[in-house]
């Protein structure tokens, strides 16, 4: 396996299409409310990314994925495939993700939003998937493995009783949408033969489940749920190694890291 070490110029694209990435899901946030479709809001982010930012919006026809961005609610892990007849309800959690190219490189987020007031159980779920976001984010410098951005991941969500989906991973990114490495959730062994280094640049995606972490694809082959329908939750973030840690290229205006208390 060969992980790409990016140069400076690759690296500043990357910060570029990070930053934009960011930029749709913060434009998008007052859009997102009860009675809102998600067909609608897909279409107001593939407006804005080809219109206002002169992006790509990185999802639309990949291997024939019919849209500009996955919207995931409740119980669908990740790849929900927004649709007009699909209303967003009081209560619902919901999953955007969103990746835009630019000048030819990428940038891939998500985060959670929560429809008027959710049950405490529900906000407890996205509440901690973006702590294991964060605890992962935390493991990121030179030496270190992905062994310990996995370990911290699984152990923060097995502590609060939630579970880590094993199908489904973050990725390494850069002018292809996924290289090496598969950047697993949770505690591989073989994770600990993938030493990082400056220059490497990946995604830290954690799919969280209230219930079981047993999921299934249905049939349109893209969308993927909870095999017992319980909540599911995904926040994430593109980042490089940095000569002393990280650097996030994803993050949004005025983000702060969610750590546990």
């Amino acid at each position: 396996m060969t992980i790409k070490i990016k140069t400076e110029d690759e690296i500043q694209k990357m910060r570029i299409a990070g930053k934009l990435a960011a930029d749709v899901l913060e434009m998008i946030a007052p859009h997102v409310v009860a009675g809102a479709t998600t067909g609608h809001l897909n279409q107001i982010m593939h407006d804005y990314m080809v219109n206002e930012q002169h992006t790509i919006p990185a999802t639309l026809n990949y291997h024939g994925f019919p849209a500009s961005s996955c919207i995931s609610i409740n119980q669908v892990v990740c790849h929900g495939i927004p649709d007009n007849k699909k209303t967003l309800k009081k209560g619902d959690i919901v999953n955007i993700d969103v990746t835009v190219i630019k000048d030819g490189y990428h940038g891939d987020t998500s985060r959670m939003f929560e429809i008027d007031h959710v049950k405490p159980f529900a906000s407890r779920l996205t509440k901690v998937a973006h702590e294991c976001l964060w605890l992962g984010i935390q493991q990121v410098k030179p030496e270190a493995s992905l062994y310990d951005v996995a370990l911290a991941i699984q152990t923060h969500a097995e502590k609060n009783n939630f579970t880590v989906v094993k199908e489904y991973c973050g990725h390494g990114i850069g002018a292809d949408f996924h290289e090496a490495p598969q950047v697993l959730h949770y505690a591989a062994p073989e994770l600990k033969e993938i030493i990082l280094k400056p220059g490497m640049i990946f995604t830290i995606e954690p799919m969280i489940n209230l219930g079981k972490a047993d999921v299934k694809l249905l049939a349109d082959n893209w969308t993927v749920v909870t095999k017992d329908r319980k909540l599911s939750a995904q926040w994430e973030h593109t980042l490089a190694v940095t000569q002393d840690g990280y650097e996030i290229f994803t993050l949004r205006t005025d983000e702060q890291p969610v750590l546990p208390a």
